[in-house]
């Protein structure tokens, strides 16, 4: 049982490599239904003072991801950014920065799912009220991906939303890196990994890209 939280020489001692092996491990325990039960009352009253969370995962707003719970994390161990199809913007940029550059995490997740609808109504072009200009961070990794599969370019393509998913985690880990100095610098300094991967509804699994 889970009933210390992560403290400020714990998460010092952390590498970038063994925060995300961590959360695979997490994930298999998921994948296992054999989640690490924790006192929830001790990691309340240990954090009311501070938080040292070892990650920070850019995830979909969708109610069948849940973050915590696929990597089999508890109170204090990762900061959850989350926005429909999982993308950056200057909000979640300055999140980012937050969480590495101040509070000191280790890793950066950018977490896409399958079958996300945000994905699939950029694949469709939708166009409704503010959801137009949110999708238009997705539409170039729909783009890209019409270049690269065959058949209809549109949700109906199961193949092509897939792609899509895909496509959308690895640019937004480029932008991440283009539009945040802070995050390249500390990348390149070896402070912090920024990584991606694809959560499958069916089996719980996430897959590296």
């Amino acid at each position: 049982m889970r009933n210390t939280a992560l403290t400020k020489n714990i998460q010092t001692s952390l590498t970038p490599n063994g925060v995300l092996q961590d959360l695979l491990d997490g994930n298999q325990r998921y994948i296992d239904n054999n989640l690490t039960s924790s006192n929830v009352t001790d990691l309340v009253q240990q954090t009311i003072g501070g938080q040292f969370p070892k990650a920070v995962v850019l995830s979909c707003i969708d109610s069948r991801v849940p973050v915590e719970l696929v990597f089999d994390q508890t109170i204090g161990d990762i900061f959850v950014a989350r926005v429909a199809g999982n993308f950056e913007n200057v909000d979640i940029l300055g999140s980012l920065e937050y969480s590495c550059n101040v509070a000191g995490s280790k890793l950066v997740f950018v977490l896409g799912h399958e079958s996300c609808g945000a994905v699939k109504a950029a694949c469709d072009g939708v166009e409704l009220g503010n959801i137009t200009a949110m999708l238009a961070n997705i539409s170039p990794a729909a783009k890209l991906a019409s270049e690269q599969v065959d058949g209809v370019a549109d949700s109906s393509n199961k193949e092509f939303v897939a792609k899509t998913v895909e496509n959308n985690v690895k640019l937004t880990i480029e932008r991440i890196r283009e539009k945040s100095k802070i995050l390249q610098e500390m990348e390149d300094n070896g402070e912090i990994t920024i990584v991606g991967g694809v959560y499958s509804l069916h089996t719980g699994k996430v897959t590296m890209l």
